[in-house]
């Protein structure tokens, strides 16, 4: 396993212990599984996008792209509006 050196100010550091704390975990640990959730809503936001951009531009793709999003993505976006 890789390592990874982090440095974080004070608030932030403050901020993972009390949430590891509740979470009852330790604080590296806490703070991988942050990372992992970090990076997979990004990849979720990232196809998101790509579907949007291309069902704007009406591209044949955007059905086939649909299906890569979360069950029930395409419900909830738009609703920002509401």
């Amino acid at each position: 396993m890789a390592r990874l050196n982090l440095t974080l100010d004070e608030g932030t550091l403050a901020a993972l212990r009390g949430d590891a704390r509740r979470e009852h975990r330790r604080v590296a640990t806490h703070a991988r599984e942050l990372l992992r959730e970090a990076m997979v809503r990004r990849q979720q936001e990232r196809r998101a996008r790509t579907w949007a951009e291309a069902y704007r531009a009406d591209r044949a793709d955007a059905t086939a792209l649909a299906r890569d999003l979360e069950p029930g993505a395409l419900e909830l976006m738009g609703d920002e509006d509401a």
